[in-house]
């Protein structure tokens, strides 16, 4: 997808104040917008304004936006970095709901582009948010009759990163969160705070840990809950998929041949598995209940990978002859050619 400099579509500055975003949007809105604009491709440009101003008009949307860097052109090849978002906190409300608001509210966001849905998560039905890191809120900014008992504080959402390990035995850890406000002048500014958080063992990806009262304060009704969502770094050995998790196992020719017992690596430590004689690339093995614990605990599959020594040796060599020499051995035997009569 190509990347969209919101900063260049409103034509403003990236140190530009909340009150300069807007005097911009509402210039250039005026300009495009399709009911009385005579300007070539004005509907098109007028929802690129609105999609730039739904961003930076929004202190988390910007500053997650920002966190990308200035370094990107628009139109450029872009593919979001898997961090993104992580350390972010929001208020809990539903970005996919309603339209981008301004001269009449003529783009949803179901007709933002796929940049933004990618960043933030486009519509859904039934008014929800869309998949991007910011946009699995489900709590609203409420509605309907005012009470007459002070509201309690909205809830709080943050992404939080941990390694496979971690997931795996659980333990105390402190983060930092960065929740994005406005200061008096209109400029975003990071207020860095930092919680504590007891992971669970066994606690997998998506999974929503919630700390009670550290969302935002209120007036006299209680503070709103902070809810973090897990998510586990890529592993340079492992892949998991729920509480299972997969290793590939490398083998020599001789050991899928001939079986053999070998030292596997579980997230508990080194195991000895036996390899079936006749085993085959591609084939997985399963050590039952290896994966993360929990009930029930996953399961690790073993996926086997047969590995060719080189033949850049004389022996090697010889060794390699002689079996096609002596070995009545073809591969491709079983495949049939599909010859048309």
């Amino acid at each position: 997808m190509e990347y969209r400099d919101y900063y260049q579509t409103l034509n403003v500055a990236r140190t530009a104040s909340a009150d300069e975003i807007k005097k911009a949007y509402r210039r250039l809105a005026r300009k495009y917008h399709p009911d009385v604009s005579k300007e070539k491709d004005a509907e098109a440009k007028f929802k690129q304004v609105q999609e730039a101003y739904e961003v930076l008009k929004d202190p988390e949307k910007r500053a997650a936006y920002d966190q990308l860097g200035s370094n990107w052109k628009a139109g450029q090849e872009f593919r979001p970095p898997p961090d993104f978002g992580g350390g972010f906190e929001f208020r809990g409300r539903p970005y996919g709901a309603g339209g981008a608001g301004g001269a009449g509210g003529a783009a949803g966001f179901d007709s933002f582009s796929d940049f933004f849905s990618s960043l933030f998560g486009g519509a859904a039905p039934g008014g929800g948010a869309g998949s991007g890191p910011f946009g699995d809120a489900a709590y609203g900014m409420g509605g309907g009759r005012r009470r007459a008992q002070p509201s309690r504080g909205r809830d709080h959402h943050a992404r939080i990163d941990i390694d496979l390990e971690e997931a795996f035995r659980g333990g105390n850890r402190t983060f930092e969160l960065q929740r994005p406000q406005l200061d008096d002048e209109g400029m975003l500014r990071n207020r860095k705070h930092t919680v504590k958080v007891t992971i669970p063992p066994g606690i997998t990806q998506g999974q929503q840990l919630r700390l009670a009262g550290q969302g935002e304060e209120s007036g006299g009704g209680g503070a709103g809950d902070l809810f973090l969502e897990v998510h586990i770094r890529p592993h340079s050995q492992f892949e998991v998929d729920g509480r299972d998790v997969t290793v590939t196992l490398p083998l020599a020719p001789w050991e899928a041949a001939l079986g053999a017992t070998v030292t596997v690596p579980t997230l508990g430590g080194n195991v000895e598995m036996r390899i079936p004689a006749g085993s085959q690339s591609g084939q997985k093995l399963r050590l039952r209940g290896r994966g993360l614990p929990g009930s029930p605990a996953g399961d690790q599959f073993v996926q086997l990978k047969v590995v060719l020594p080189p033949a850049d040796m004389p022996k090697a060599r010889e060794l390699y002859e002689q079996m096609q020499k002596e070995l009545d051995f073809n591969p491709r035997a079983s495949a049939r050619a599909d010859v048309s009569t």
